[in-house]
């Protein structure tokens, strides 16, 4: 092999380095930009969960919202914020109405119900929500406390 045709090949093998390393660093670019947008979107649905977790717990202790759809509502809320908030025992009461509810249709599957099957699961669900009132009242309470004491995350 001449000098010239071994000079061509380190050239070229130079080039094909140099063009992998750029294309390296832009994809390594890309990943940093994609893991700051998703941080940035998890720190928005957060903030977003709060404030909605403040309205919701405010409007249950003062009765403004059915306590199921409260509760509901409170459960989904906590478990965006952190998933382990909404095993914490003050706030338990919310998952409690949840499991013994979420059996109940809702939205256009409650529309396909009979008028004696919709009458039935509306007693069940008034049943509950007597039942569990004082106690999602309570934890509605909790969480107001938890936020005014500074409570985001767990972390």
């Amino acid at each position: 092999m001449s000098a010239s045709l071994a000079a061509v090949f380190m050239t070229a093998g130079v080039a094909i380095i140099v063009v992998l390393v750029i294309y390296a660093a832009r994809l390594r670019r890309e990943v940093k930009r994609r893991d700051a947008f998703r941080r940035e979107e998890d720190a928005r649905a957060i903030t977003n969960s709060l404030e909605n977790l403040d309205y919701v717990t405010k409007a249950l202790v003062q009765g403004q919202v059915e306590i199921t759809e409260g509760a509901w509502r409170c459960k989904v809320l906590l478990e965006i914020i952190e998933p382990s908030l909404a095993e914490r025992e003050a706030f338990s009461a919310f998952a409690e109405v949840y499991h013994r509810t979420q059996h109940l249709k809702t939205h256009s599957a409650r529309s396909r119900l009979t008028p004696r099957e919709r009458m039935l699961e509306d007693k069940e669900r008034l049943q509950v929500e007597e039942e569990m009132r004082q106690r999602v009242t309570q934890a509605a309470k909790a969480v107001i406390q938890w936020r005014a004491d500074g409570g985001k995350t767990l972390h």
